[in-house]
């Protein structure tokens, strides 16, 4: 088994430790995030609690394994360029340790004292924790340097955005029934434990269904991204490039690096020599979003690599883990260079807009892809977090955000904004939070009814909101540099 992995006995205790608390990251995002989807259902008495956790589980479960993975390369696409090239040094262990640790223990924190918090901001935090921690111990680099801050921004925004489009909406949405329904019944709270009209109940069960599958099919992905990157580097034999590429793609990769060397040579574009480290050229252009005529012939440098590489017998045979990983990296930087010179509108000279988006999708499959079985273990890990710790989230939605008890209506719009809301971020790629979109949904149909919520709880969400960044940058840094100080001088690991 090890021969065929291609690690180590003591690398395959590290991979079930890194693979452990990734999934446990996941099983604690199940306290929160799906929490969500099924406290309208519950507190309309649309669904029993336990039907109510299974039923969201295994929608979360399908969700996830119908994601498409853009999400989780978003994620990955914040962290610093080099720990990614590196992440199966002693480094990126550490990274990756403490991504972890940092998320699952803040989000353990806040679902100890029933507070709605986002999974997607504590990891996002933790990425930018790490990277400002990696540029202030790197000699000669600026303080945040290798952070992607247009990156960092772009998911900011799609963070800040969602709550405030989940209270608007889900207030809209309201409003609308309010005005085309006629029946007085789906404004009324429910009476004792009585369940809603069957019309009614349909629409809830449908509502929590969407959420349930937009939730894992978005927040599973965050973790597997990070699953990805442990794979790569300490199985890179197995996992450095996607086995199941195929020889079309690996035909079409020939052929567009192929025409990007003669459109780089045409241009008078010289690679810099092989005993020149053109990964690292490229990868300080990456750091700084600086790209000139060193870069240029960096890439065109790289983009030999690639071309020898996938001509040659390292993506077929299996005693090339070396060979794969340093393919791989290739792969990886040109793909990443390529996006950010096409993105600045700044391609080298010759080089065809088509080629270059051809090029970087397929280094792209080659280098970023999730086996199905990671997908299962995602899933399973958010269904049964799901299952086992939803109730103190659950309590402070249903009870503790509006000052009178939800109605069929208020728990409809809540869940119907939040469900395309996170779905159509999946498709966009950008990660978001369900509990900030569903709690501000929430927040919203209670002010749009008039029914009025609780200030304090509003007033400890809103806390818990702002702080949780700072926080876990903070616990990112730290853990960073505690890590280190433990791989390097305790464990010895280089």
């Amino acid at each position: 088994m090890l021969e065929s992995l291609g690690v180590s006995g003591i690398q395959l205790v590290w991979l079930l430790l890194a693979l452990a608390l990734a999934l446990s990251f996941e099983f604690v995002n199940g306290f929160h995030d799906t929490a969500n989807a099924v406290a309208t259902v519950i507190y309309t008495h649309t669904l029993k609690p336990t039907w109510a956790v299974i039923w969201s589980g295994c929608w979360n479960f399908f969700g996830v394994m119908i994601s498409s993975g853009t999400v989780a390369y978003s994620i990955v696409a914040l962290l610093p360029v080099e720990l990614v090239l590196n992440v199966g040094s002693g480094t990126g262990f550490a990274m990756v340790f403490a991504l972890l640790l940092a998320a699952i223990i803040w989000n353990l924190g806040t679902w100890y004292f029933g507070i709605p918090a986002s999974s997607s901001h504590t990891l996002i935090g933790a990425i930018v924790g790490v990277g400002l921690m990696n540029s202030y111990l790197t000699p000669g680099a600026a303080l945040g340097e290798g952070v992607n801050w247009g990156k960092v921004a772009d998911v900011g925004k799609a963070l800040l955005l969602s709550p405030l489009l989940g209270f608007v909406l889900a207030a809209i949405v309201l409003l609308l029934m309010k005005a085309t329904i006629r029946s007085q019944a789906l404004f009324e709270p429910p009476v004792g434990d009585r369940p809603p009209p069957w019309p009614v109940r349909v629409l809830l069960i449908l509502t929590c269904t969407g959420v349930s599958v937009a939730h894992g099919s978005n927040d599973g992905q965050k973790g597997m991204g990070l699953i990805v990157l442990i794979l790569v580097g300490l199985a890179p034999l197995t996992f450095a490039i996607n086995p199941a590429t195929s020889a079309e793609t690996i035909a079409a990769v020939q052929k567009d690096t192929g025409r990007i060397a003669e459109s780089l040579a045409t241009g008078g574009i010289v690679p810099v020599p092989a005993s020149v480290d053109a990964r690292h050229i490229l990868t300080a252009a990456l750091q700084r979003n600086q790209f000139g005529a060193d870069s240029t012939a960096a890439l065109a440098r790289v983009n030999l690599n690639v071309l020898a590489a996938i001509s040659g017998p390292s993506l077929t045979r299996t005693d090339q883990a070396d060979q794969r990983r340093e393919a791989r990296v290739d792969m990886y930087l040109e793909s990443e260079v390529l996006a950010r010179l096409a993105k600045k509108n700044n391609l080298p000279p010759n080089i065809e807009t088509a080629t270059a988006k051809s090029l970087r999708e397929n280094l792209k499959s080659m280098t970023f892809f999730i086996p199905t079985w990671v997908k299962v273990a995602v899933a399973l890990a958010l269904g049964l977090g799901t299952m086992i710790g939803w109730k103190r989230i659950v309590v402070t939605v249903g009870e503790k955000i509006g000052k009178a008890h939800m109605s069929y209506a208020q728990g409809a719009s809540a869940e119907l904004v939040a469900m395309t809301t996170i779905g159509a971020a999946d498709i966009l790629g950008l990660p978001v939070s369900t509990t900030h979109v569903l709690s501000s949904g929430v927040a919203g149909a209670m002010a749009a009814n008039r029914s009025g919520v609780q200030a304090a709880t509003v007033r400890n969400l809103l806390l818990a909101w702002v702080l949780t960044l700072p926080a876990c940058v903070l616990l990112g840094a730290s853990l960073f540099a505690a890590g280190l100080f433990l791989v390097f001088h305790v464990l010895g690991i280089r």
